[in-house]
Formats: C-alpha cells, sequence, structure tokens
C-alpha cells in the first residue's frame, strides 16, 4: 500500500511529499524523506497513522539534494534505516563536507532554517544502487532506474506491479492548480541527458508518476510533453538574456516575472506560488541553466 505524507516543510503544504509503501508484514520503504527539520512531522504522522515510523526499514534516494534528503542520517540514527543512493552521491552521504559546504555557499546563514542538521551516514547502513538493479523487501520490489539531468546522481524507482514510477525530481514540480516547472539548480543541470531520461521514462509507460514535489500525478504522456517543452522553453529564454550579456542578477527579476507569468496562466492560487517558489526556487534555475549554457554550449552564449 502507497501512503503518501506531506512533510509540511517549514509549515507549509505541498511542498515536500514523502511515499512511503507497507509490506504485507508492516516494513516501511520510503522513498525521499526531505530534510531533517521535516523528521518529525513525518514521524509524527506515521506514528499517527498507525504505520509506526520504527518500521522504516529502507530509504530510497532519488538523489542527495537537501530538499529531498537531508534528513537520512536522522532516519538511520533513530531507526537503524538502510539508505540506498547513486553510486556518485553515496560518498557525499558518507561523507558530507563537500555537499555542506556548497549548499552553504548558496544558502548562507538560512542552512539551518532550511535544512537543520546534516551528518554522516555509517558506510555500513548505505547500499550503492546500478542501474536496472531490483530492491526487494519484504515481498515489494522496486527497480532502480538512472535518470540523470536534473542531477547527474538522480535515480527514480519503478514500482511495476502498480506502473508507478517514484521520479524525485526528473520529472518536475506540479503543485496545487499549477503547471509542470522543471528545477534546475547547480551544478549539473544538462538538458541533453535529461531528455534522454524522459524517454526511459516513457519507454516503462508508467500508469502514474509520484513526484516530491507534489504527490501522484496522472496522465504522465501528457505530464512529460509539458515538462519537455517548458524546460526546452526555460532554457532558450535564459540563453537569449546571457546572449544579451545580461548577469545573473539582471536575469533574475526578470525570469521571476517571466515564470510567475506562466503559473498564473496555468491557474495557480496565490498558496501555490508560494509553494512552487519554496520548492523550485526561481533563483536556482537561473543559476543552473546559466551554468548549463556556459559549462555545455559556451559558443552559442559568448560571442
Amino acid at each position: 500500500m502507497l501512503h503518501q505524507i506531506d512533510a509540511l516543510h517549514l509549515s507549509t503544504p505541498n511542498v515536500i511529499c514523502v511515499a512511503v509503501l507497507q509490506a504485507e508484514d508492516g516494513t516501511l520503504i520510503m522513498i525521499d524523506c526531505g530534510p531533517e527539520t521535516v523528521f518529525e512531522n513525518v514521524v509524527r504522522q506515521l506514528d499517527q497513522r498507525g504505520l509506526g515510523a520504527k518500521n522504516v526499514r529502507h530509504l530510497l534516494a532519488t538523489h542527495i539534494h537537501l530538499d529531498h534528503n537531508g534528513g537520512a542520517w536522522r532516519w538511520q540514527r533513530e531507526f537503524g534505516t538502510t539508505v540506498h543512493v547513486h553510486p556518485i552521491g553515496a560518498p557525499h552521504m558518507v561523507d558530507p563536507g563537500k555537499l555542506v559546504s556548497s549548499a552553504t555557499r548558496i544558502y548562507g546563514d538560512r542552512m539551518g532554517y532550511l535544512w537543520g542538521e546534516i551528518q554522516p551516514l555509517p558506510r555500513d547502513s548505505v547500499v550503492v544502487t546500478a542501474d536496472h538493479a531490483k530492491i526487494q523487501v519484504s515481498g515489494l520490489t522496486l527497480e532502480v532506474i538512472e535518470t540523470p539531468g536534473h542531477a547527474q546522481h538522480h535515480n527514480a524507482f519503478w514500482w511495476e506491479p502498480n506502473r508507478i514510477l517514484f521520479s524525485g525530481d526528473v520529472a518536475g514540480v506540479a503543485i496545487g492548480k499549477g503547471p509542470i516547472f522543471p528545477p534546475c539548480p547547480p551544478p549539473d543541470v544538462n538538458l541533453e541527458l535529461w531528455r534522454a531520461s524522459l524517454e526511459r521514462i516513457r519507454a516503462l509507460n508508467p500508469r502514474q508518476l509520484f513526484l516530491t514535489h507534489f504527490g501522484l500525478r496522472q496522465q504522465p504522456e501528457l505530464h512529460l510533453r509539458e515538462l519537455e517543452a517548458r524546460l526546452t522553453d526555460w532554457a532558450a529564454w535564459m540563453k537569449d538574456r546571457m546572449s544579451e550579456g545580461k548577469s545573473e542578477e539582471e536575469i533574475l527579476p526578470e525570469f521571476r516575472r517571466f515564470t510567475e507569468n506562466q503559473l498564473v496562466a496555468a491557474g495557480a492560487t496565490p498558496v501555490d506560488l508560494v509553494a512552487y517558489e519554496q520548492a523550485d526556487p526561481a533563483a536556482m534555475s537561473v543559476t543552473g541553466l546559466c551554468r548549463y549554457w556556459r559549462k555545455h554550449h559556451p559558443d552559442l552564449v559568448f560571442s
């Protein structure tokens, strides 16, 4: 059985959704636990539902970005949870020094407020995944699907019996009545890899997509088509601004207006707008997409 837990990040609904699968023997598998700041919220909701947070025996990390799995160490420390993570991401969960340093450059003194503590995982609590590997727990089986593009260390997890793909961020952000947005943070957004990952998802022919931001989504083909179109649209828009010689500081307010107009046009409410900015900050996509063009196609943005 699948349970959707709103982690209520910063007390805001519809930002981070934690997926929990319950096996017949009561064992729980969690996909993306969120940051340490939501740990108590998720524990409380699991216990209130009678599922028992202590039964979370396995955590499947789509990737190591702090909004998705910054709190993995708490689950391991409190309940002995085993953490499954991409081979590129695994070393940074065992030794998070570089991850914390990089994030601190971005978030500064807001690190603790946003994400809480970040501590290392014991090496023997981390299982390194492999593409197409089957994770089997108490009669439940999920397949690892490598899906780089949003991040080079990104996995999705395929629950074939129910044809649900737990997609992390590779299938985008979709909140309330809003549109589907591609989160494009630094350091390693790659449009070519992202499009290839979307083709891998289409080949599975899923019935539903589970987004960390936010929850189960129907009509996967239409969803992926909209996501890919907007990813292309955003990247082209950013390239044009860069070709005009504008800095990231100059681009950001324009991009905020550009994306807010898309949100409002699609029917997003003022409450939705707040959740979108929290789940997919405009500044992160400006930095990520500018880095993509400078790194992969400098000839297209520099004369």
